[in-house]
């Protein structure tokens, strides 16, 4: 009594296209056309079904274990490890731990499979998160104003975008001065520490973004600054020099 042979849907087809080369229907090329297989490999097959028959399709490892199968003895014995002596451990630690003390050698991927499988969930450890560190505020008003531009629809939803350059006390957060540019400009600053100084006098310093209004651009020194010993001021820069305002950057010590 001869064994059934069952094909897959592509093994089928390979079939039906070698009897069409049989029957003179179809050249070898055309079938490896057909098959997107070259053409030695199509007379290759065309060779065993001669000899074989129908038995010459069916691939060689069908019906095989593969040679690296995990044994369901083995899995058991890692679910169970997994539940007692390593409970706990994330997928990695316990590969290692697999590994080291009980001589079972098998991927992180492998692992994760299993446990997944059997509804073991790698523990995840959730690192505090970082509270980020706030500036004391000066005790004083007038030791720090903070400065910077806002652009917006400030007049109304339909009106033009205009910049709100503003002066904030750092102590007391009144806002010291005002203005409104068209855009956040060299000029506009100028305005603003004007408008600051005429109504509350000059402030120790002044605590600004990293804007190339307020720092030079290049972020190399060149050789004449390399000479002097520190970076050439920006029209801003100088401003504050002459008047004796100091110059905080946010990210930088100072800040």
């Amino acid at each position: 009594m001869k064994e059934t042979v069952t094909l897959t849907q592509p093994e089928q087809t390979r079939v039906l296209v070698l009897n069409r080369i049989l029957q003179g229907q179809l050249t070898a090329a055309e079938a490896a056309h057909v098959l997107s297989l070259s053409v030695r490999q199509v007379r290759r097959l065309l060779a065993a079904y001669r000899e074989d028959g129908v038995a010459a399709m069916v691939h060689g490892n069908r019906g095989r274990v593969p040679a690296h199968t995990i044994s369901p003895e083995l899995r058991q014995q890692i679910i169970f490890l997994a539940h007692t002596r390593y409970a706990g451990c994330n997928d990695q630690h316990l590969t290692e731990l697999l590994t080291e003390h009980d001589g079972i050698v098998l991927s992180r991927s492998s692992l994760r499979r299993i446990l997944r499988a059997a509804g073991v969930v790698s523990p995840h450890s959730r690192r505090p998160p970082k509270h980020r560190q706030r500036r004391e505020r000066k005790p004083q008003p007038g030791m720090l104003v903070q400065i910077d531009g806002s652009p917006h629809r400030w007049l109304d939803a339909h009106a033009p975008r205009f910049s709100l350059l503003a002066a904030i006390d750092d102590a007391t957060s009144q806002v010291l001065a005002a203005v409104f540019r068209e855009q956040e400009d060299s000029h506009g600053y100028f305005l603003l520490v004007q408008q600051l100084i005429t109504e509350h006098g000059c402030p120790v310093a002044l605590y600004h973004d990293r804007h190339s209004i307020f720092r030079p651009v290049n972020a190399r020194e060149t050789l004449e600054e390399q000479l002097a010993g520190e970076r050439t001021p920006t029209q801003f820069g100088r401003l504050l020099r002459e008047l004796g305002i100091g110059s905080v950057v946010a990210r930088s010590p100072q800040a």
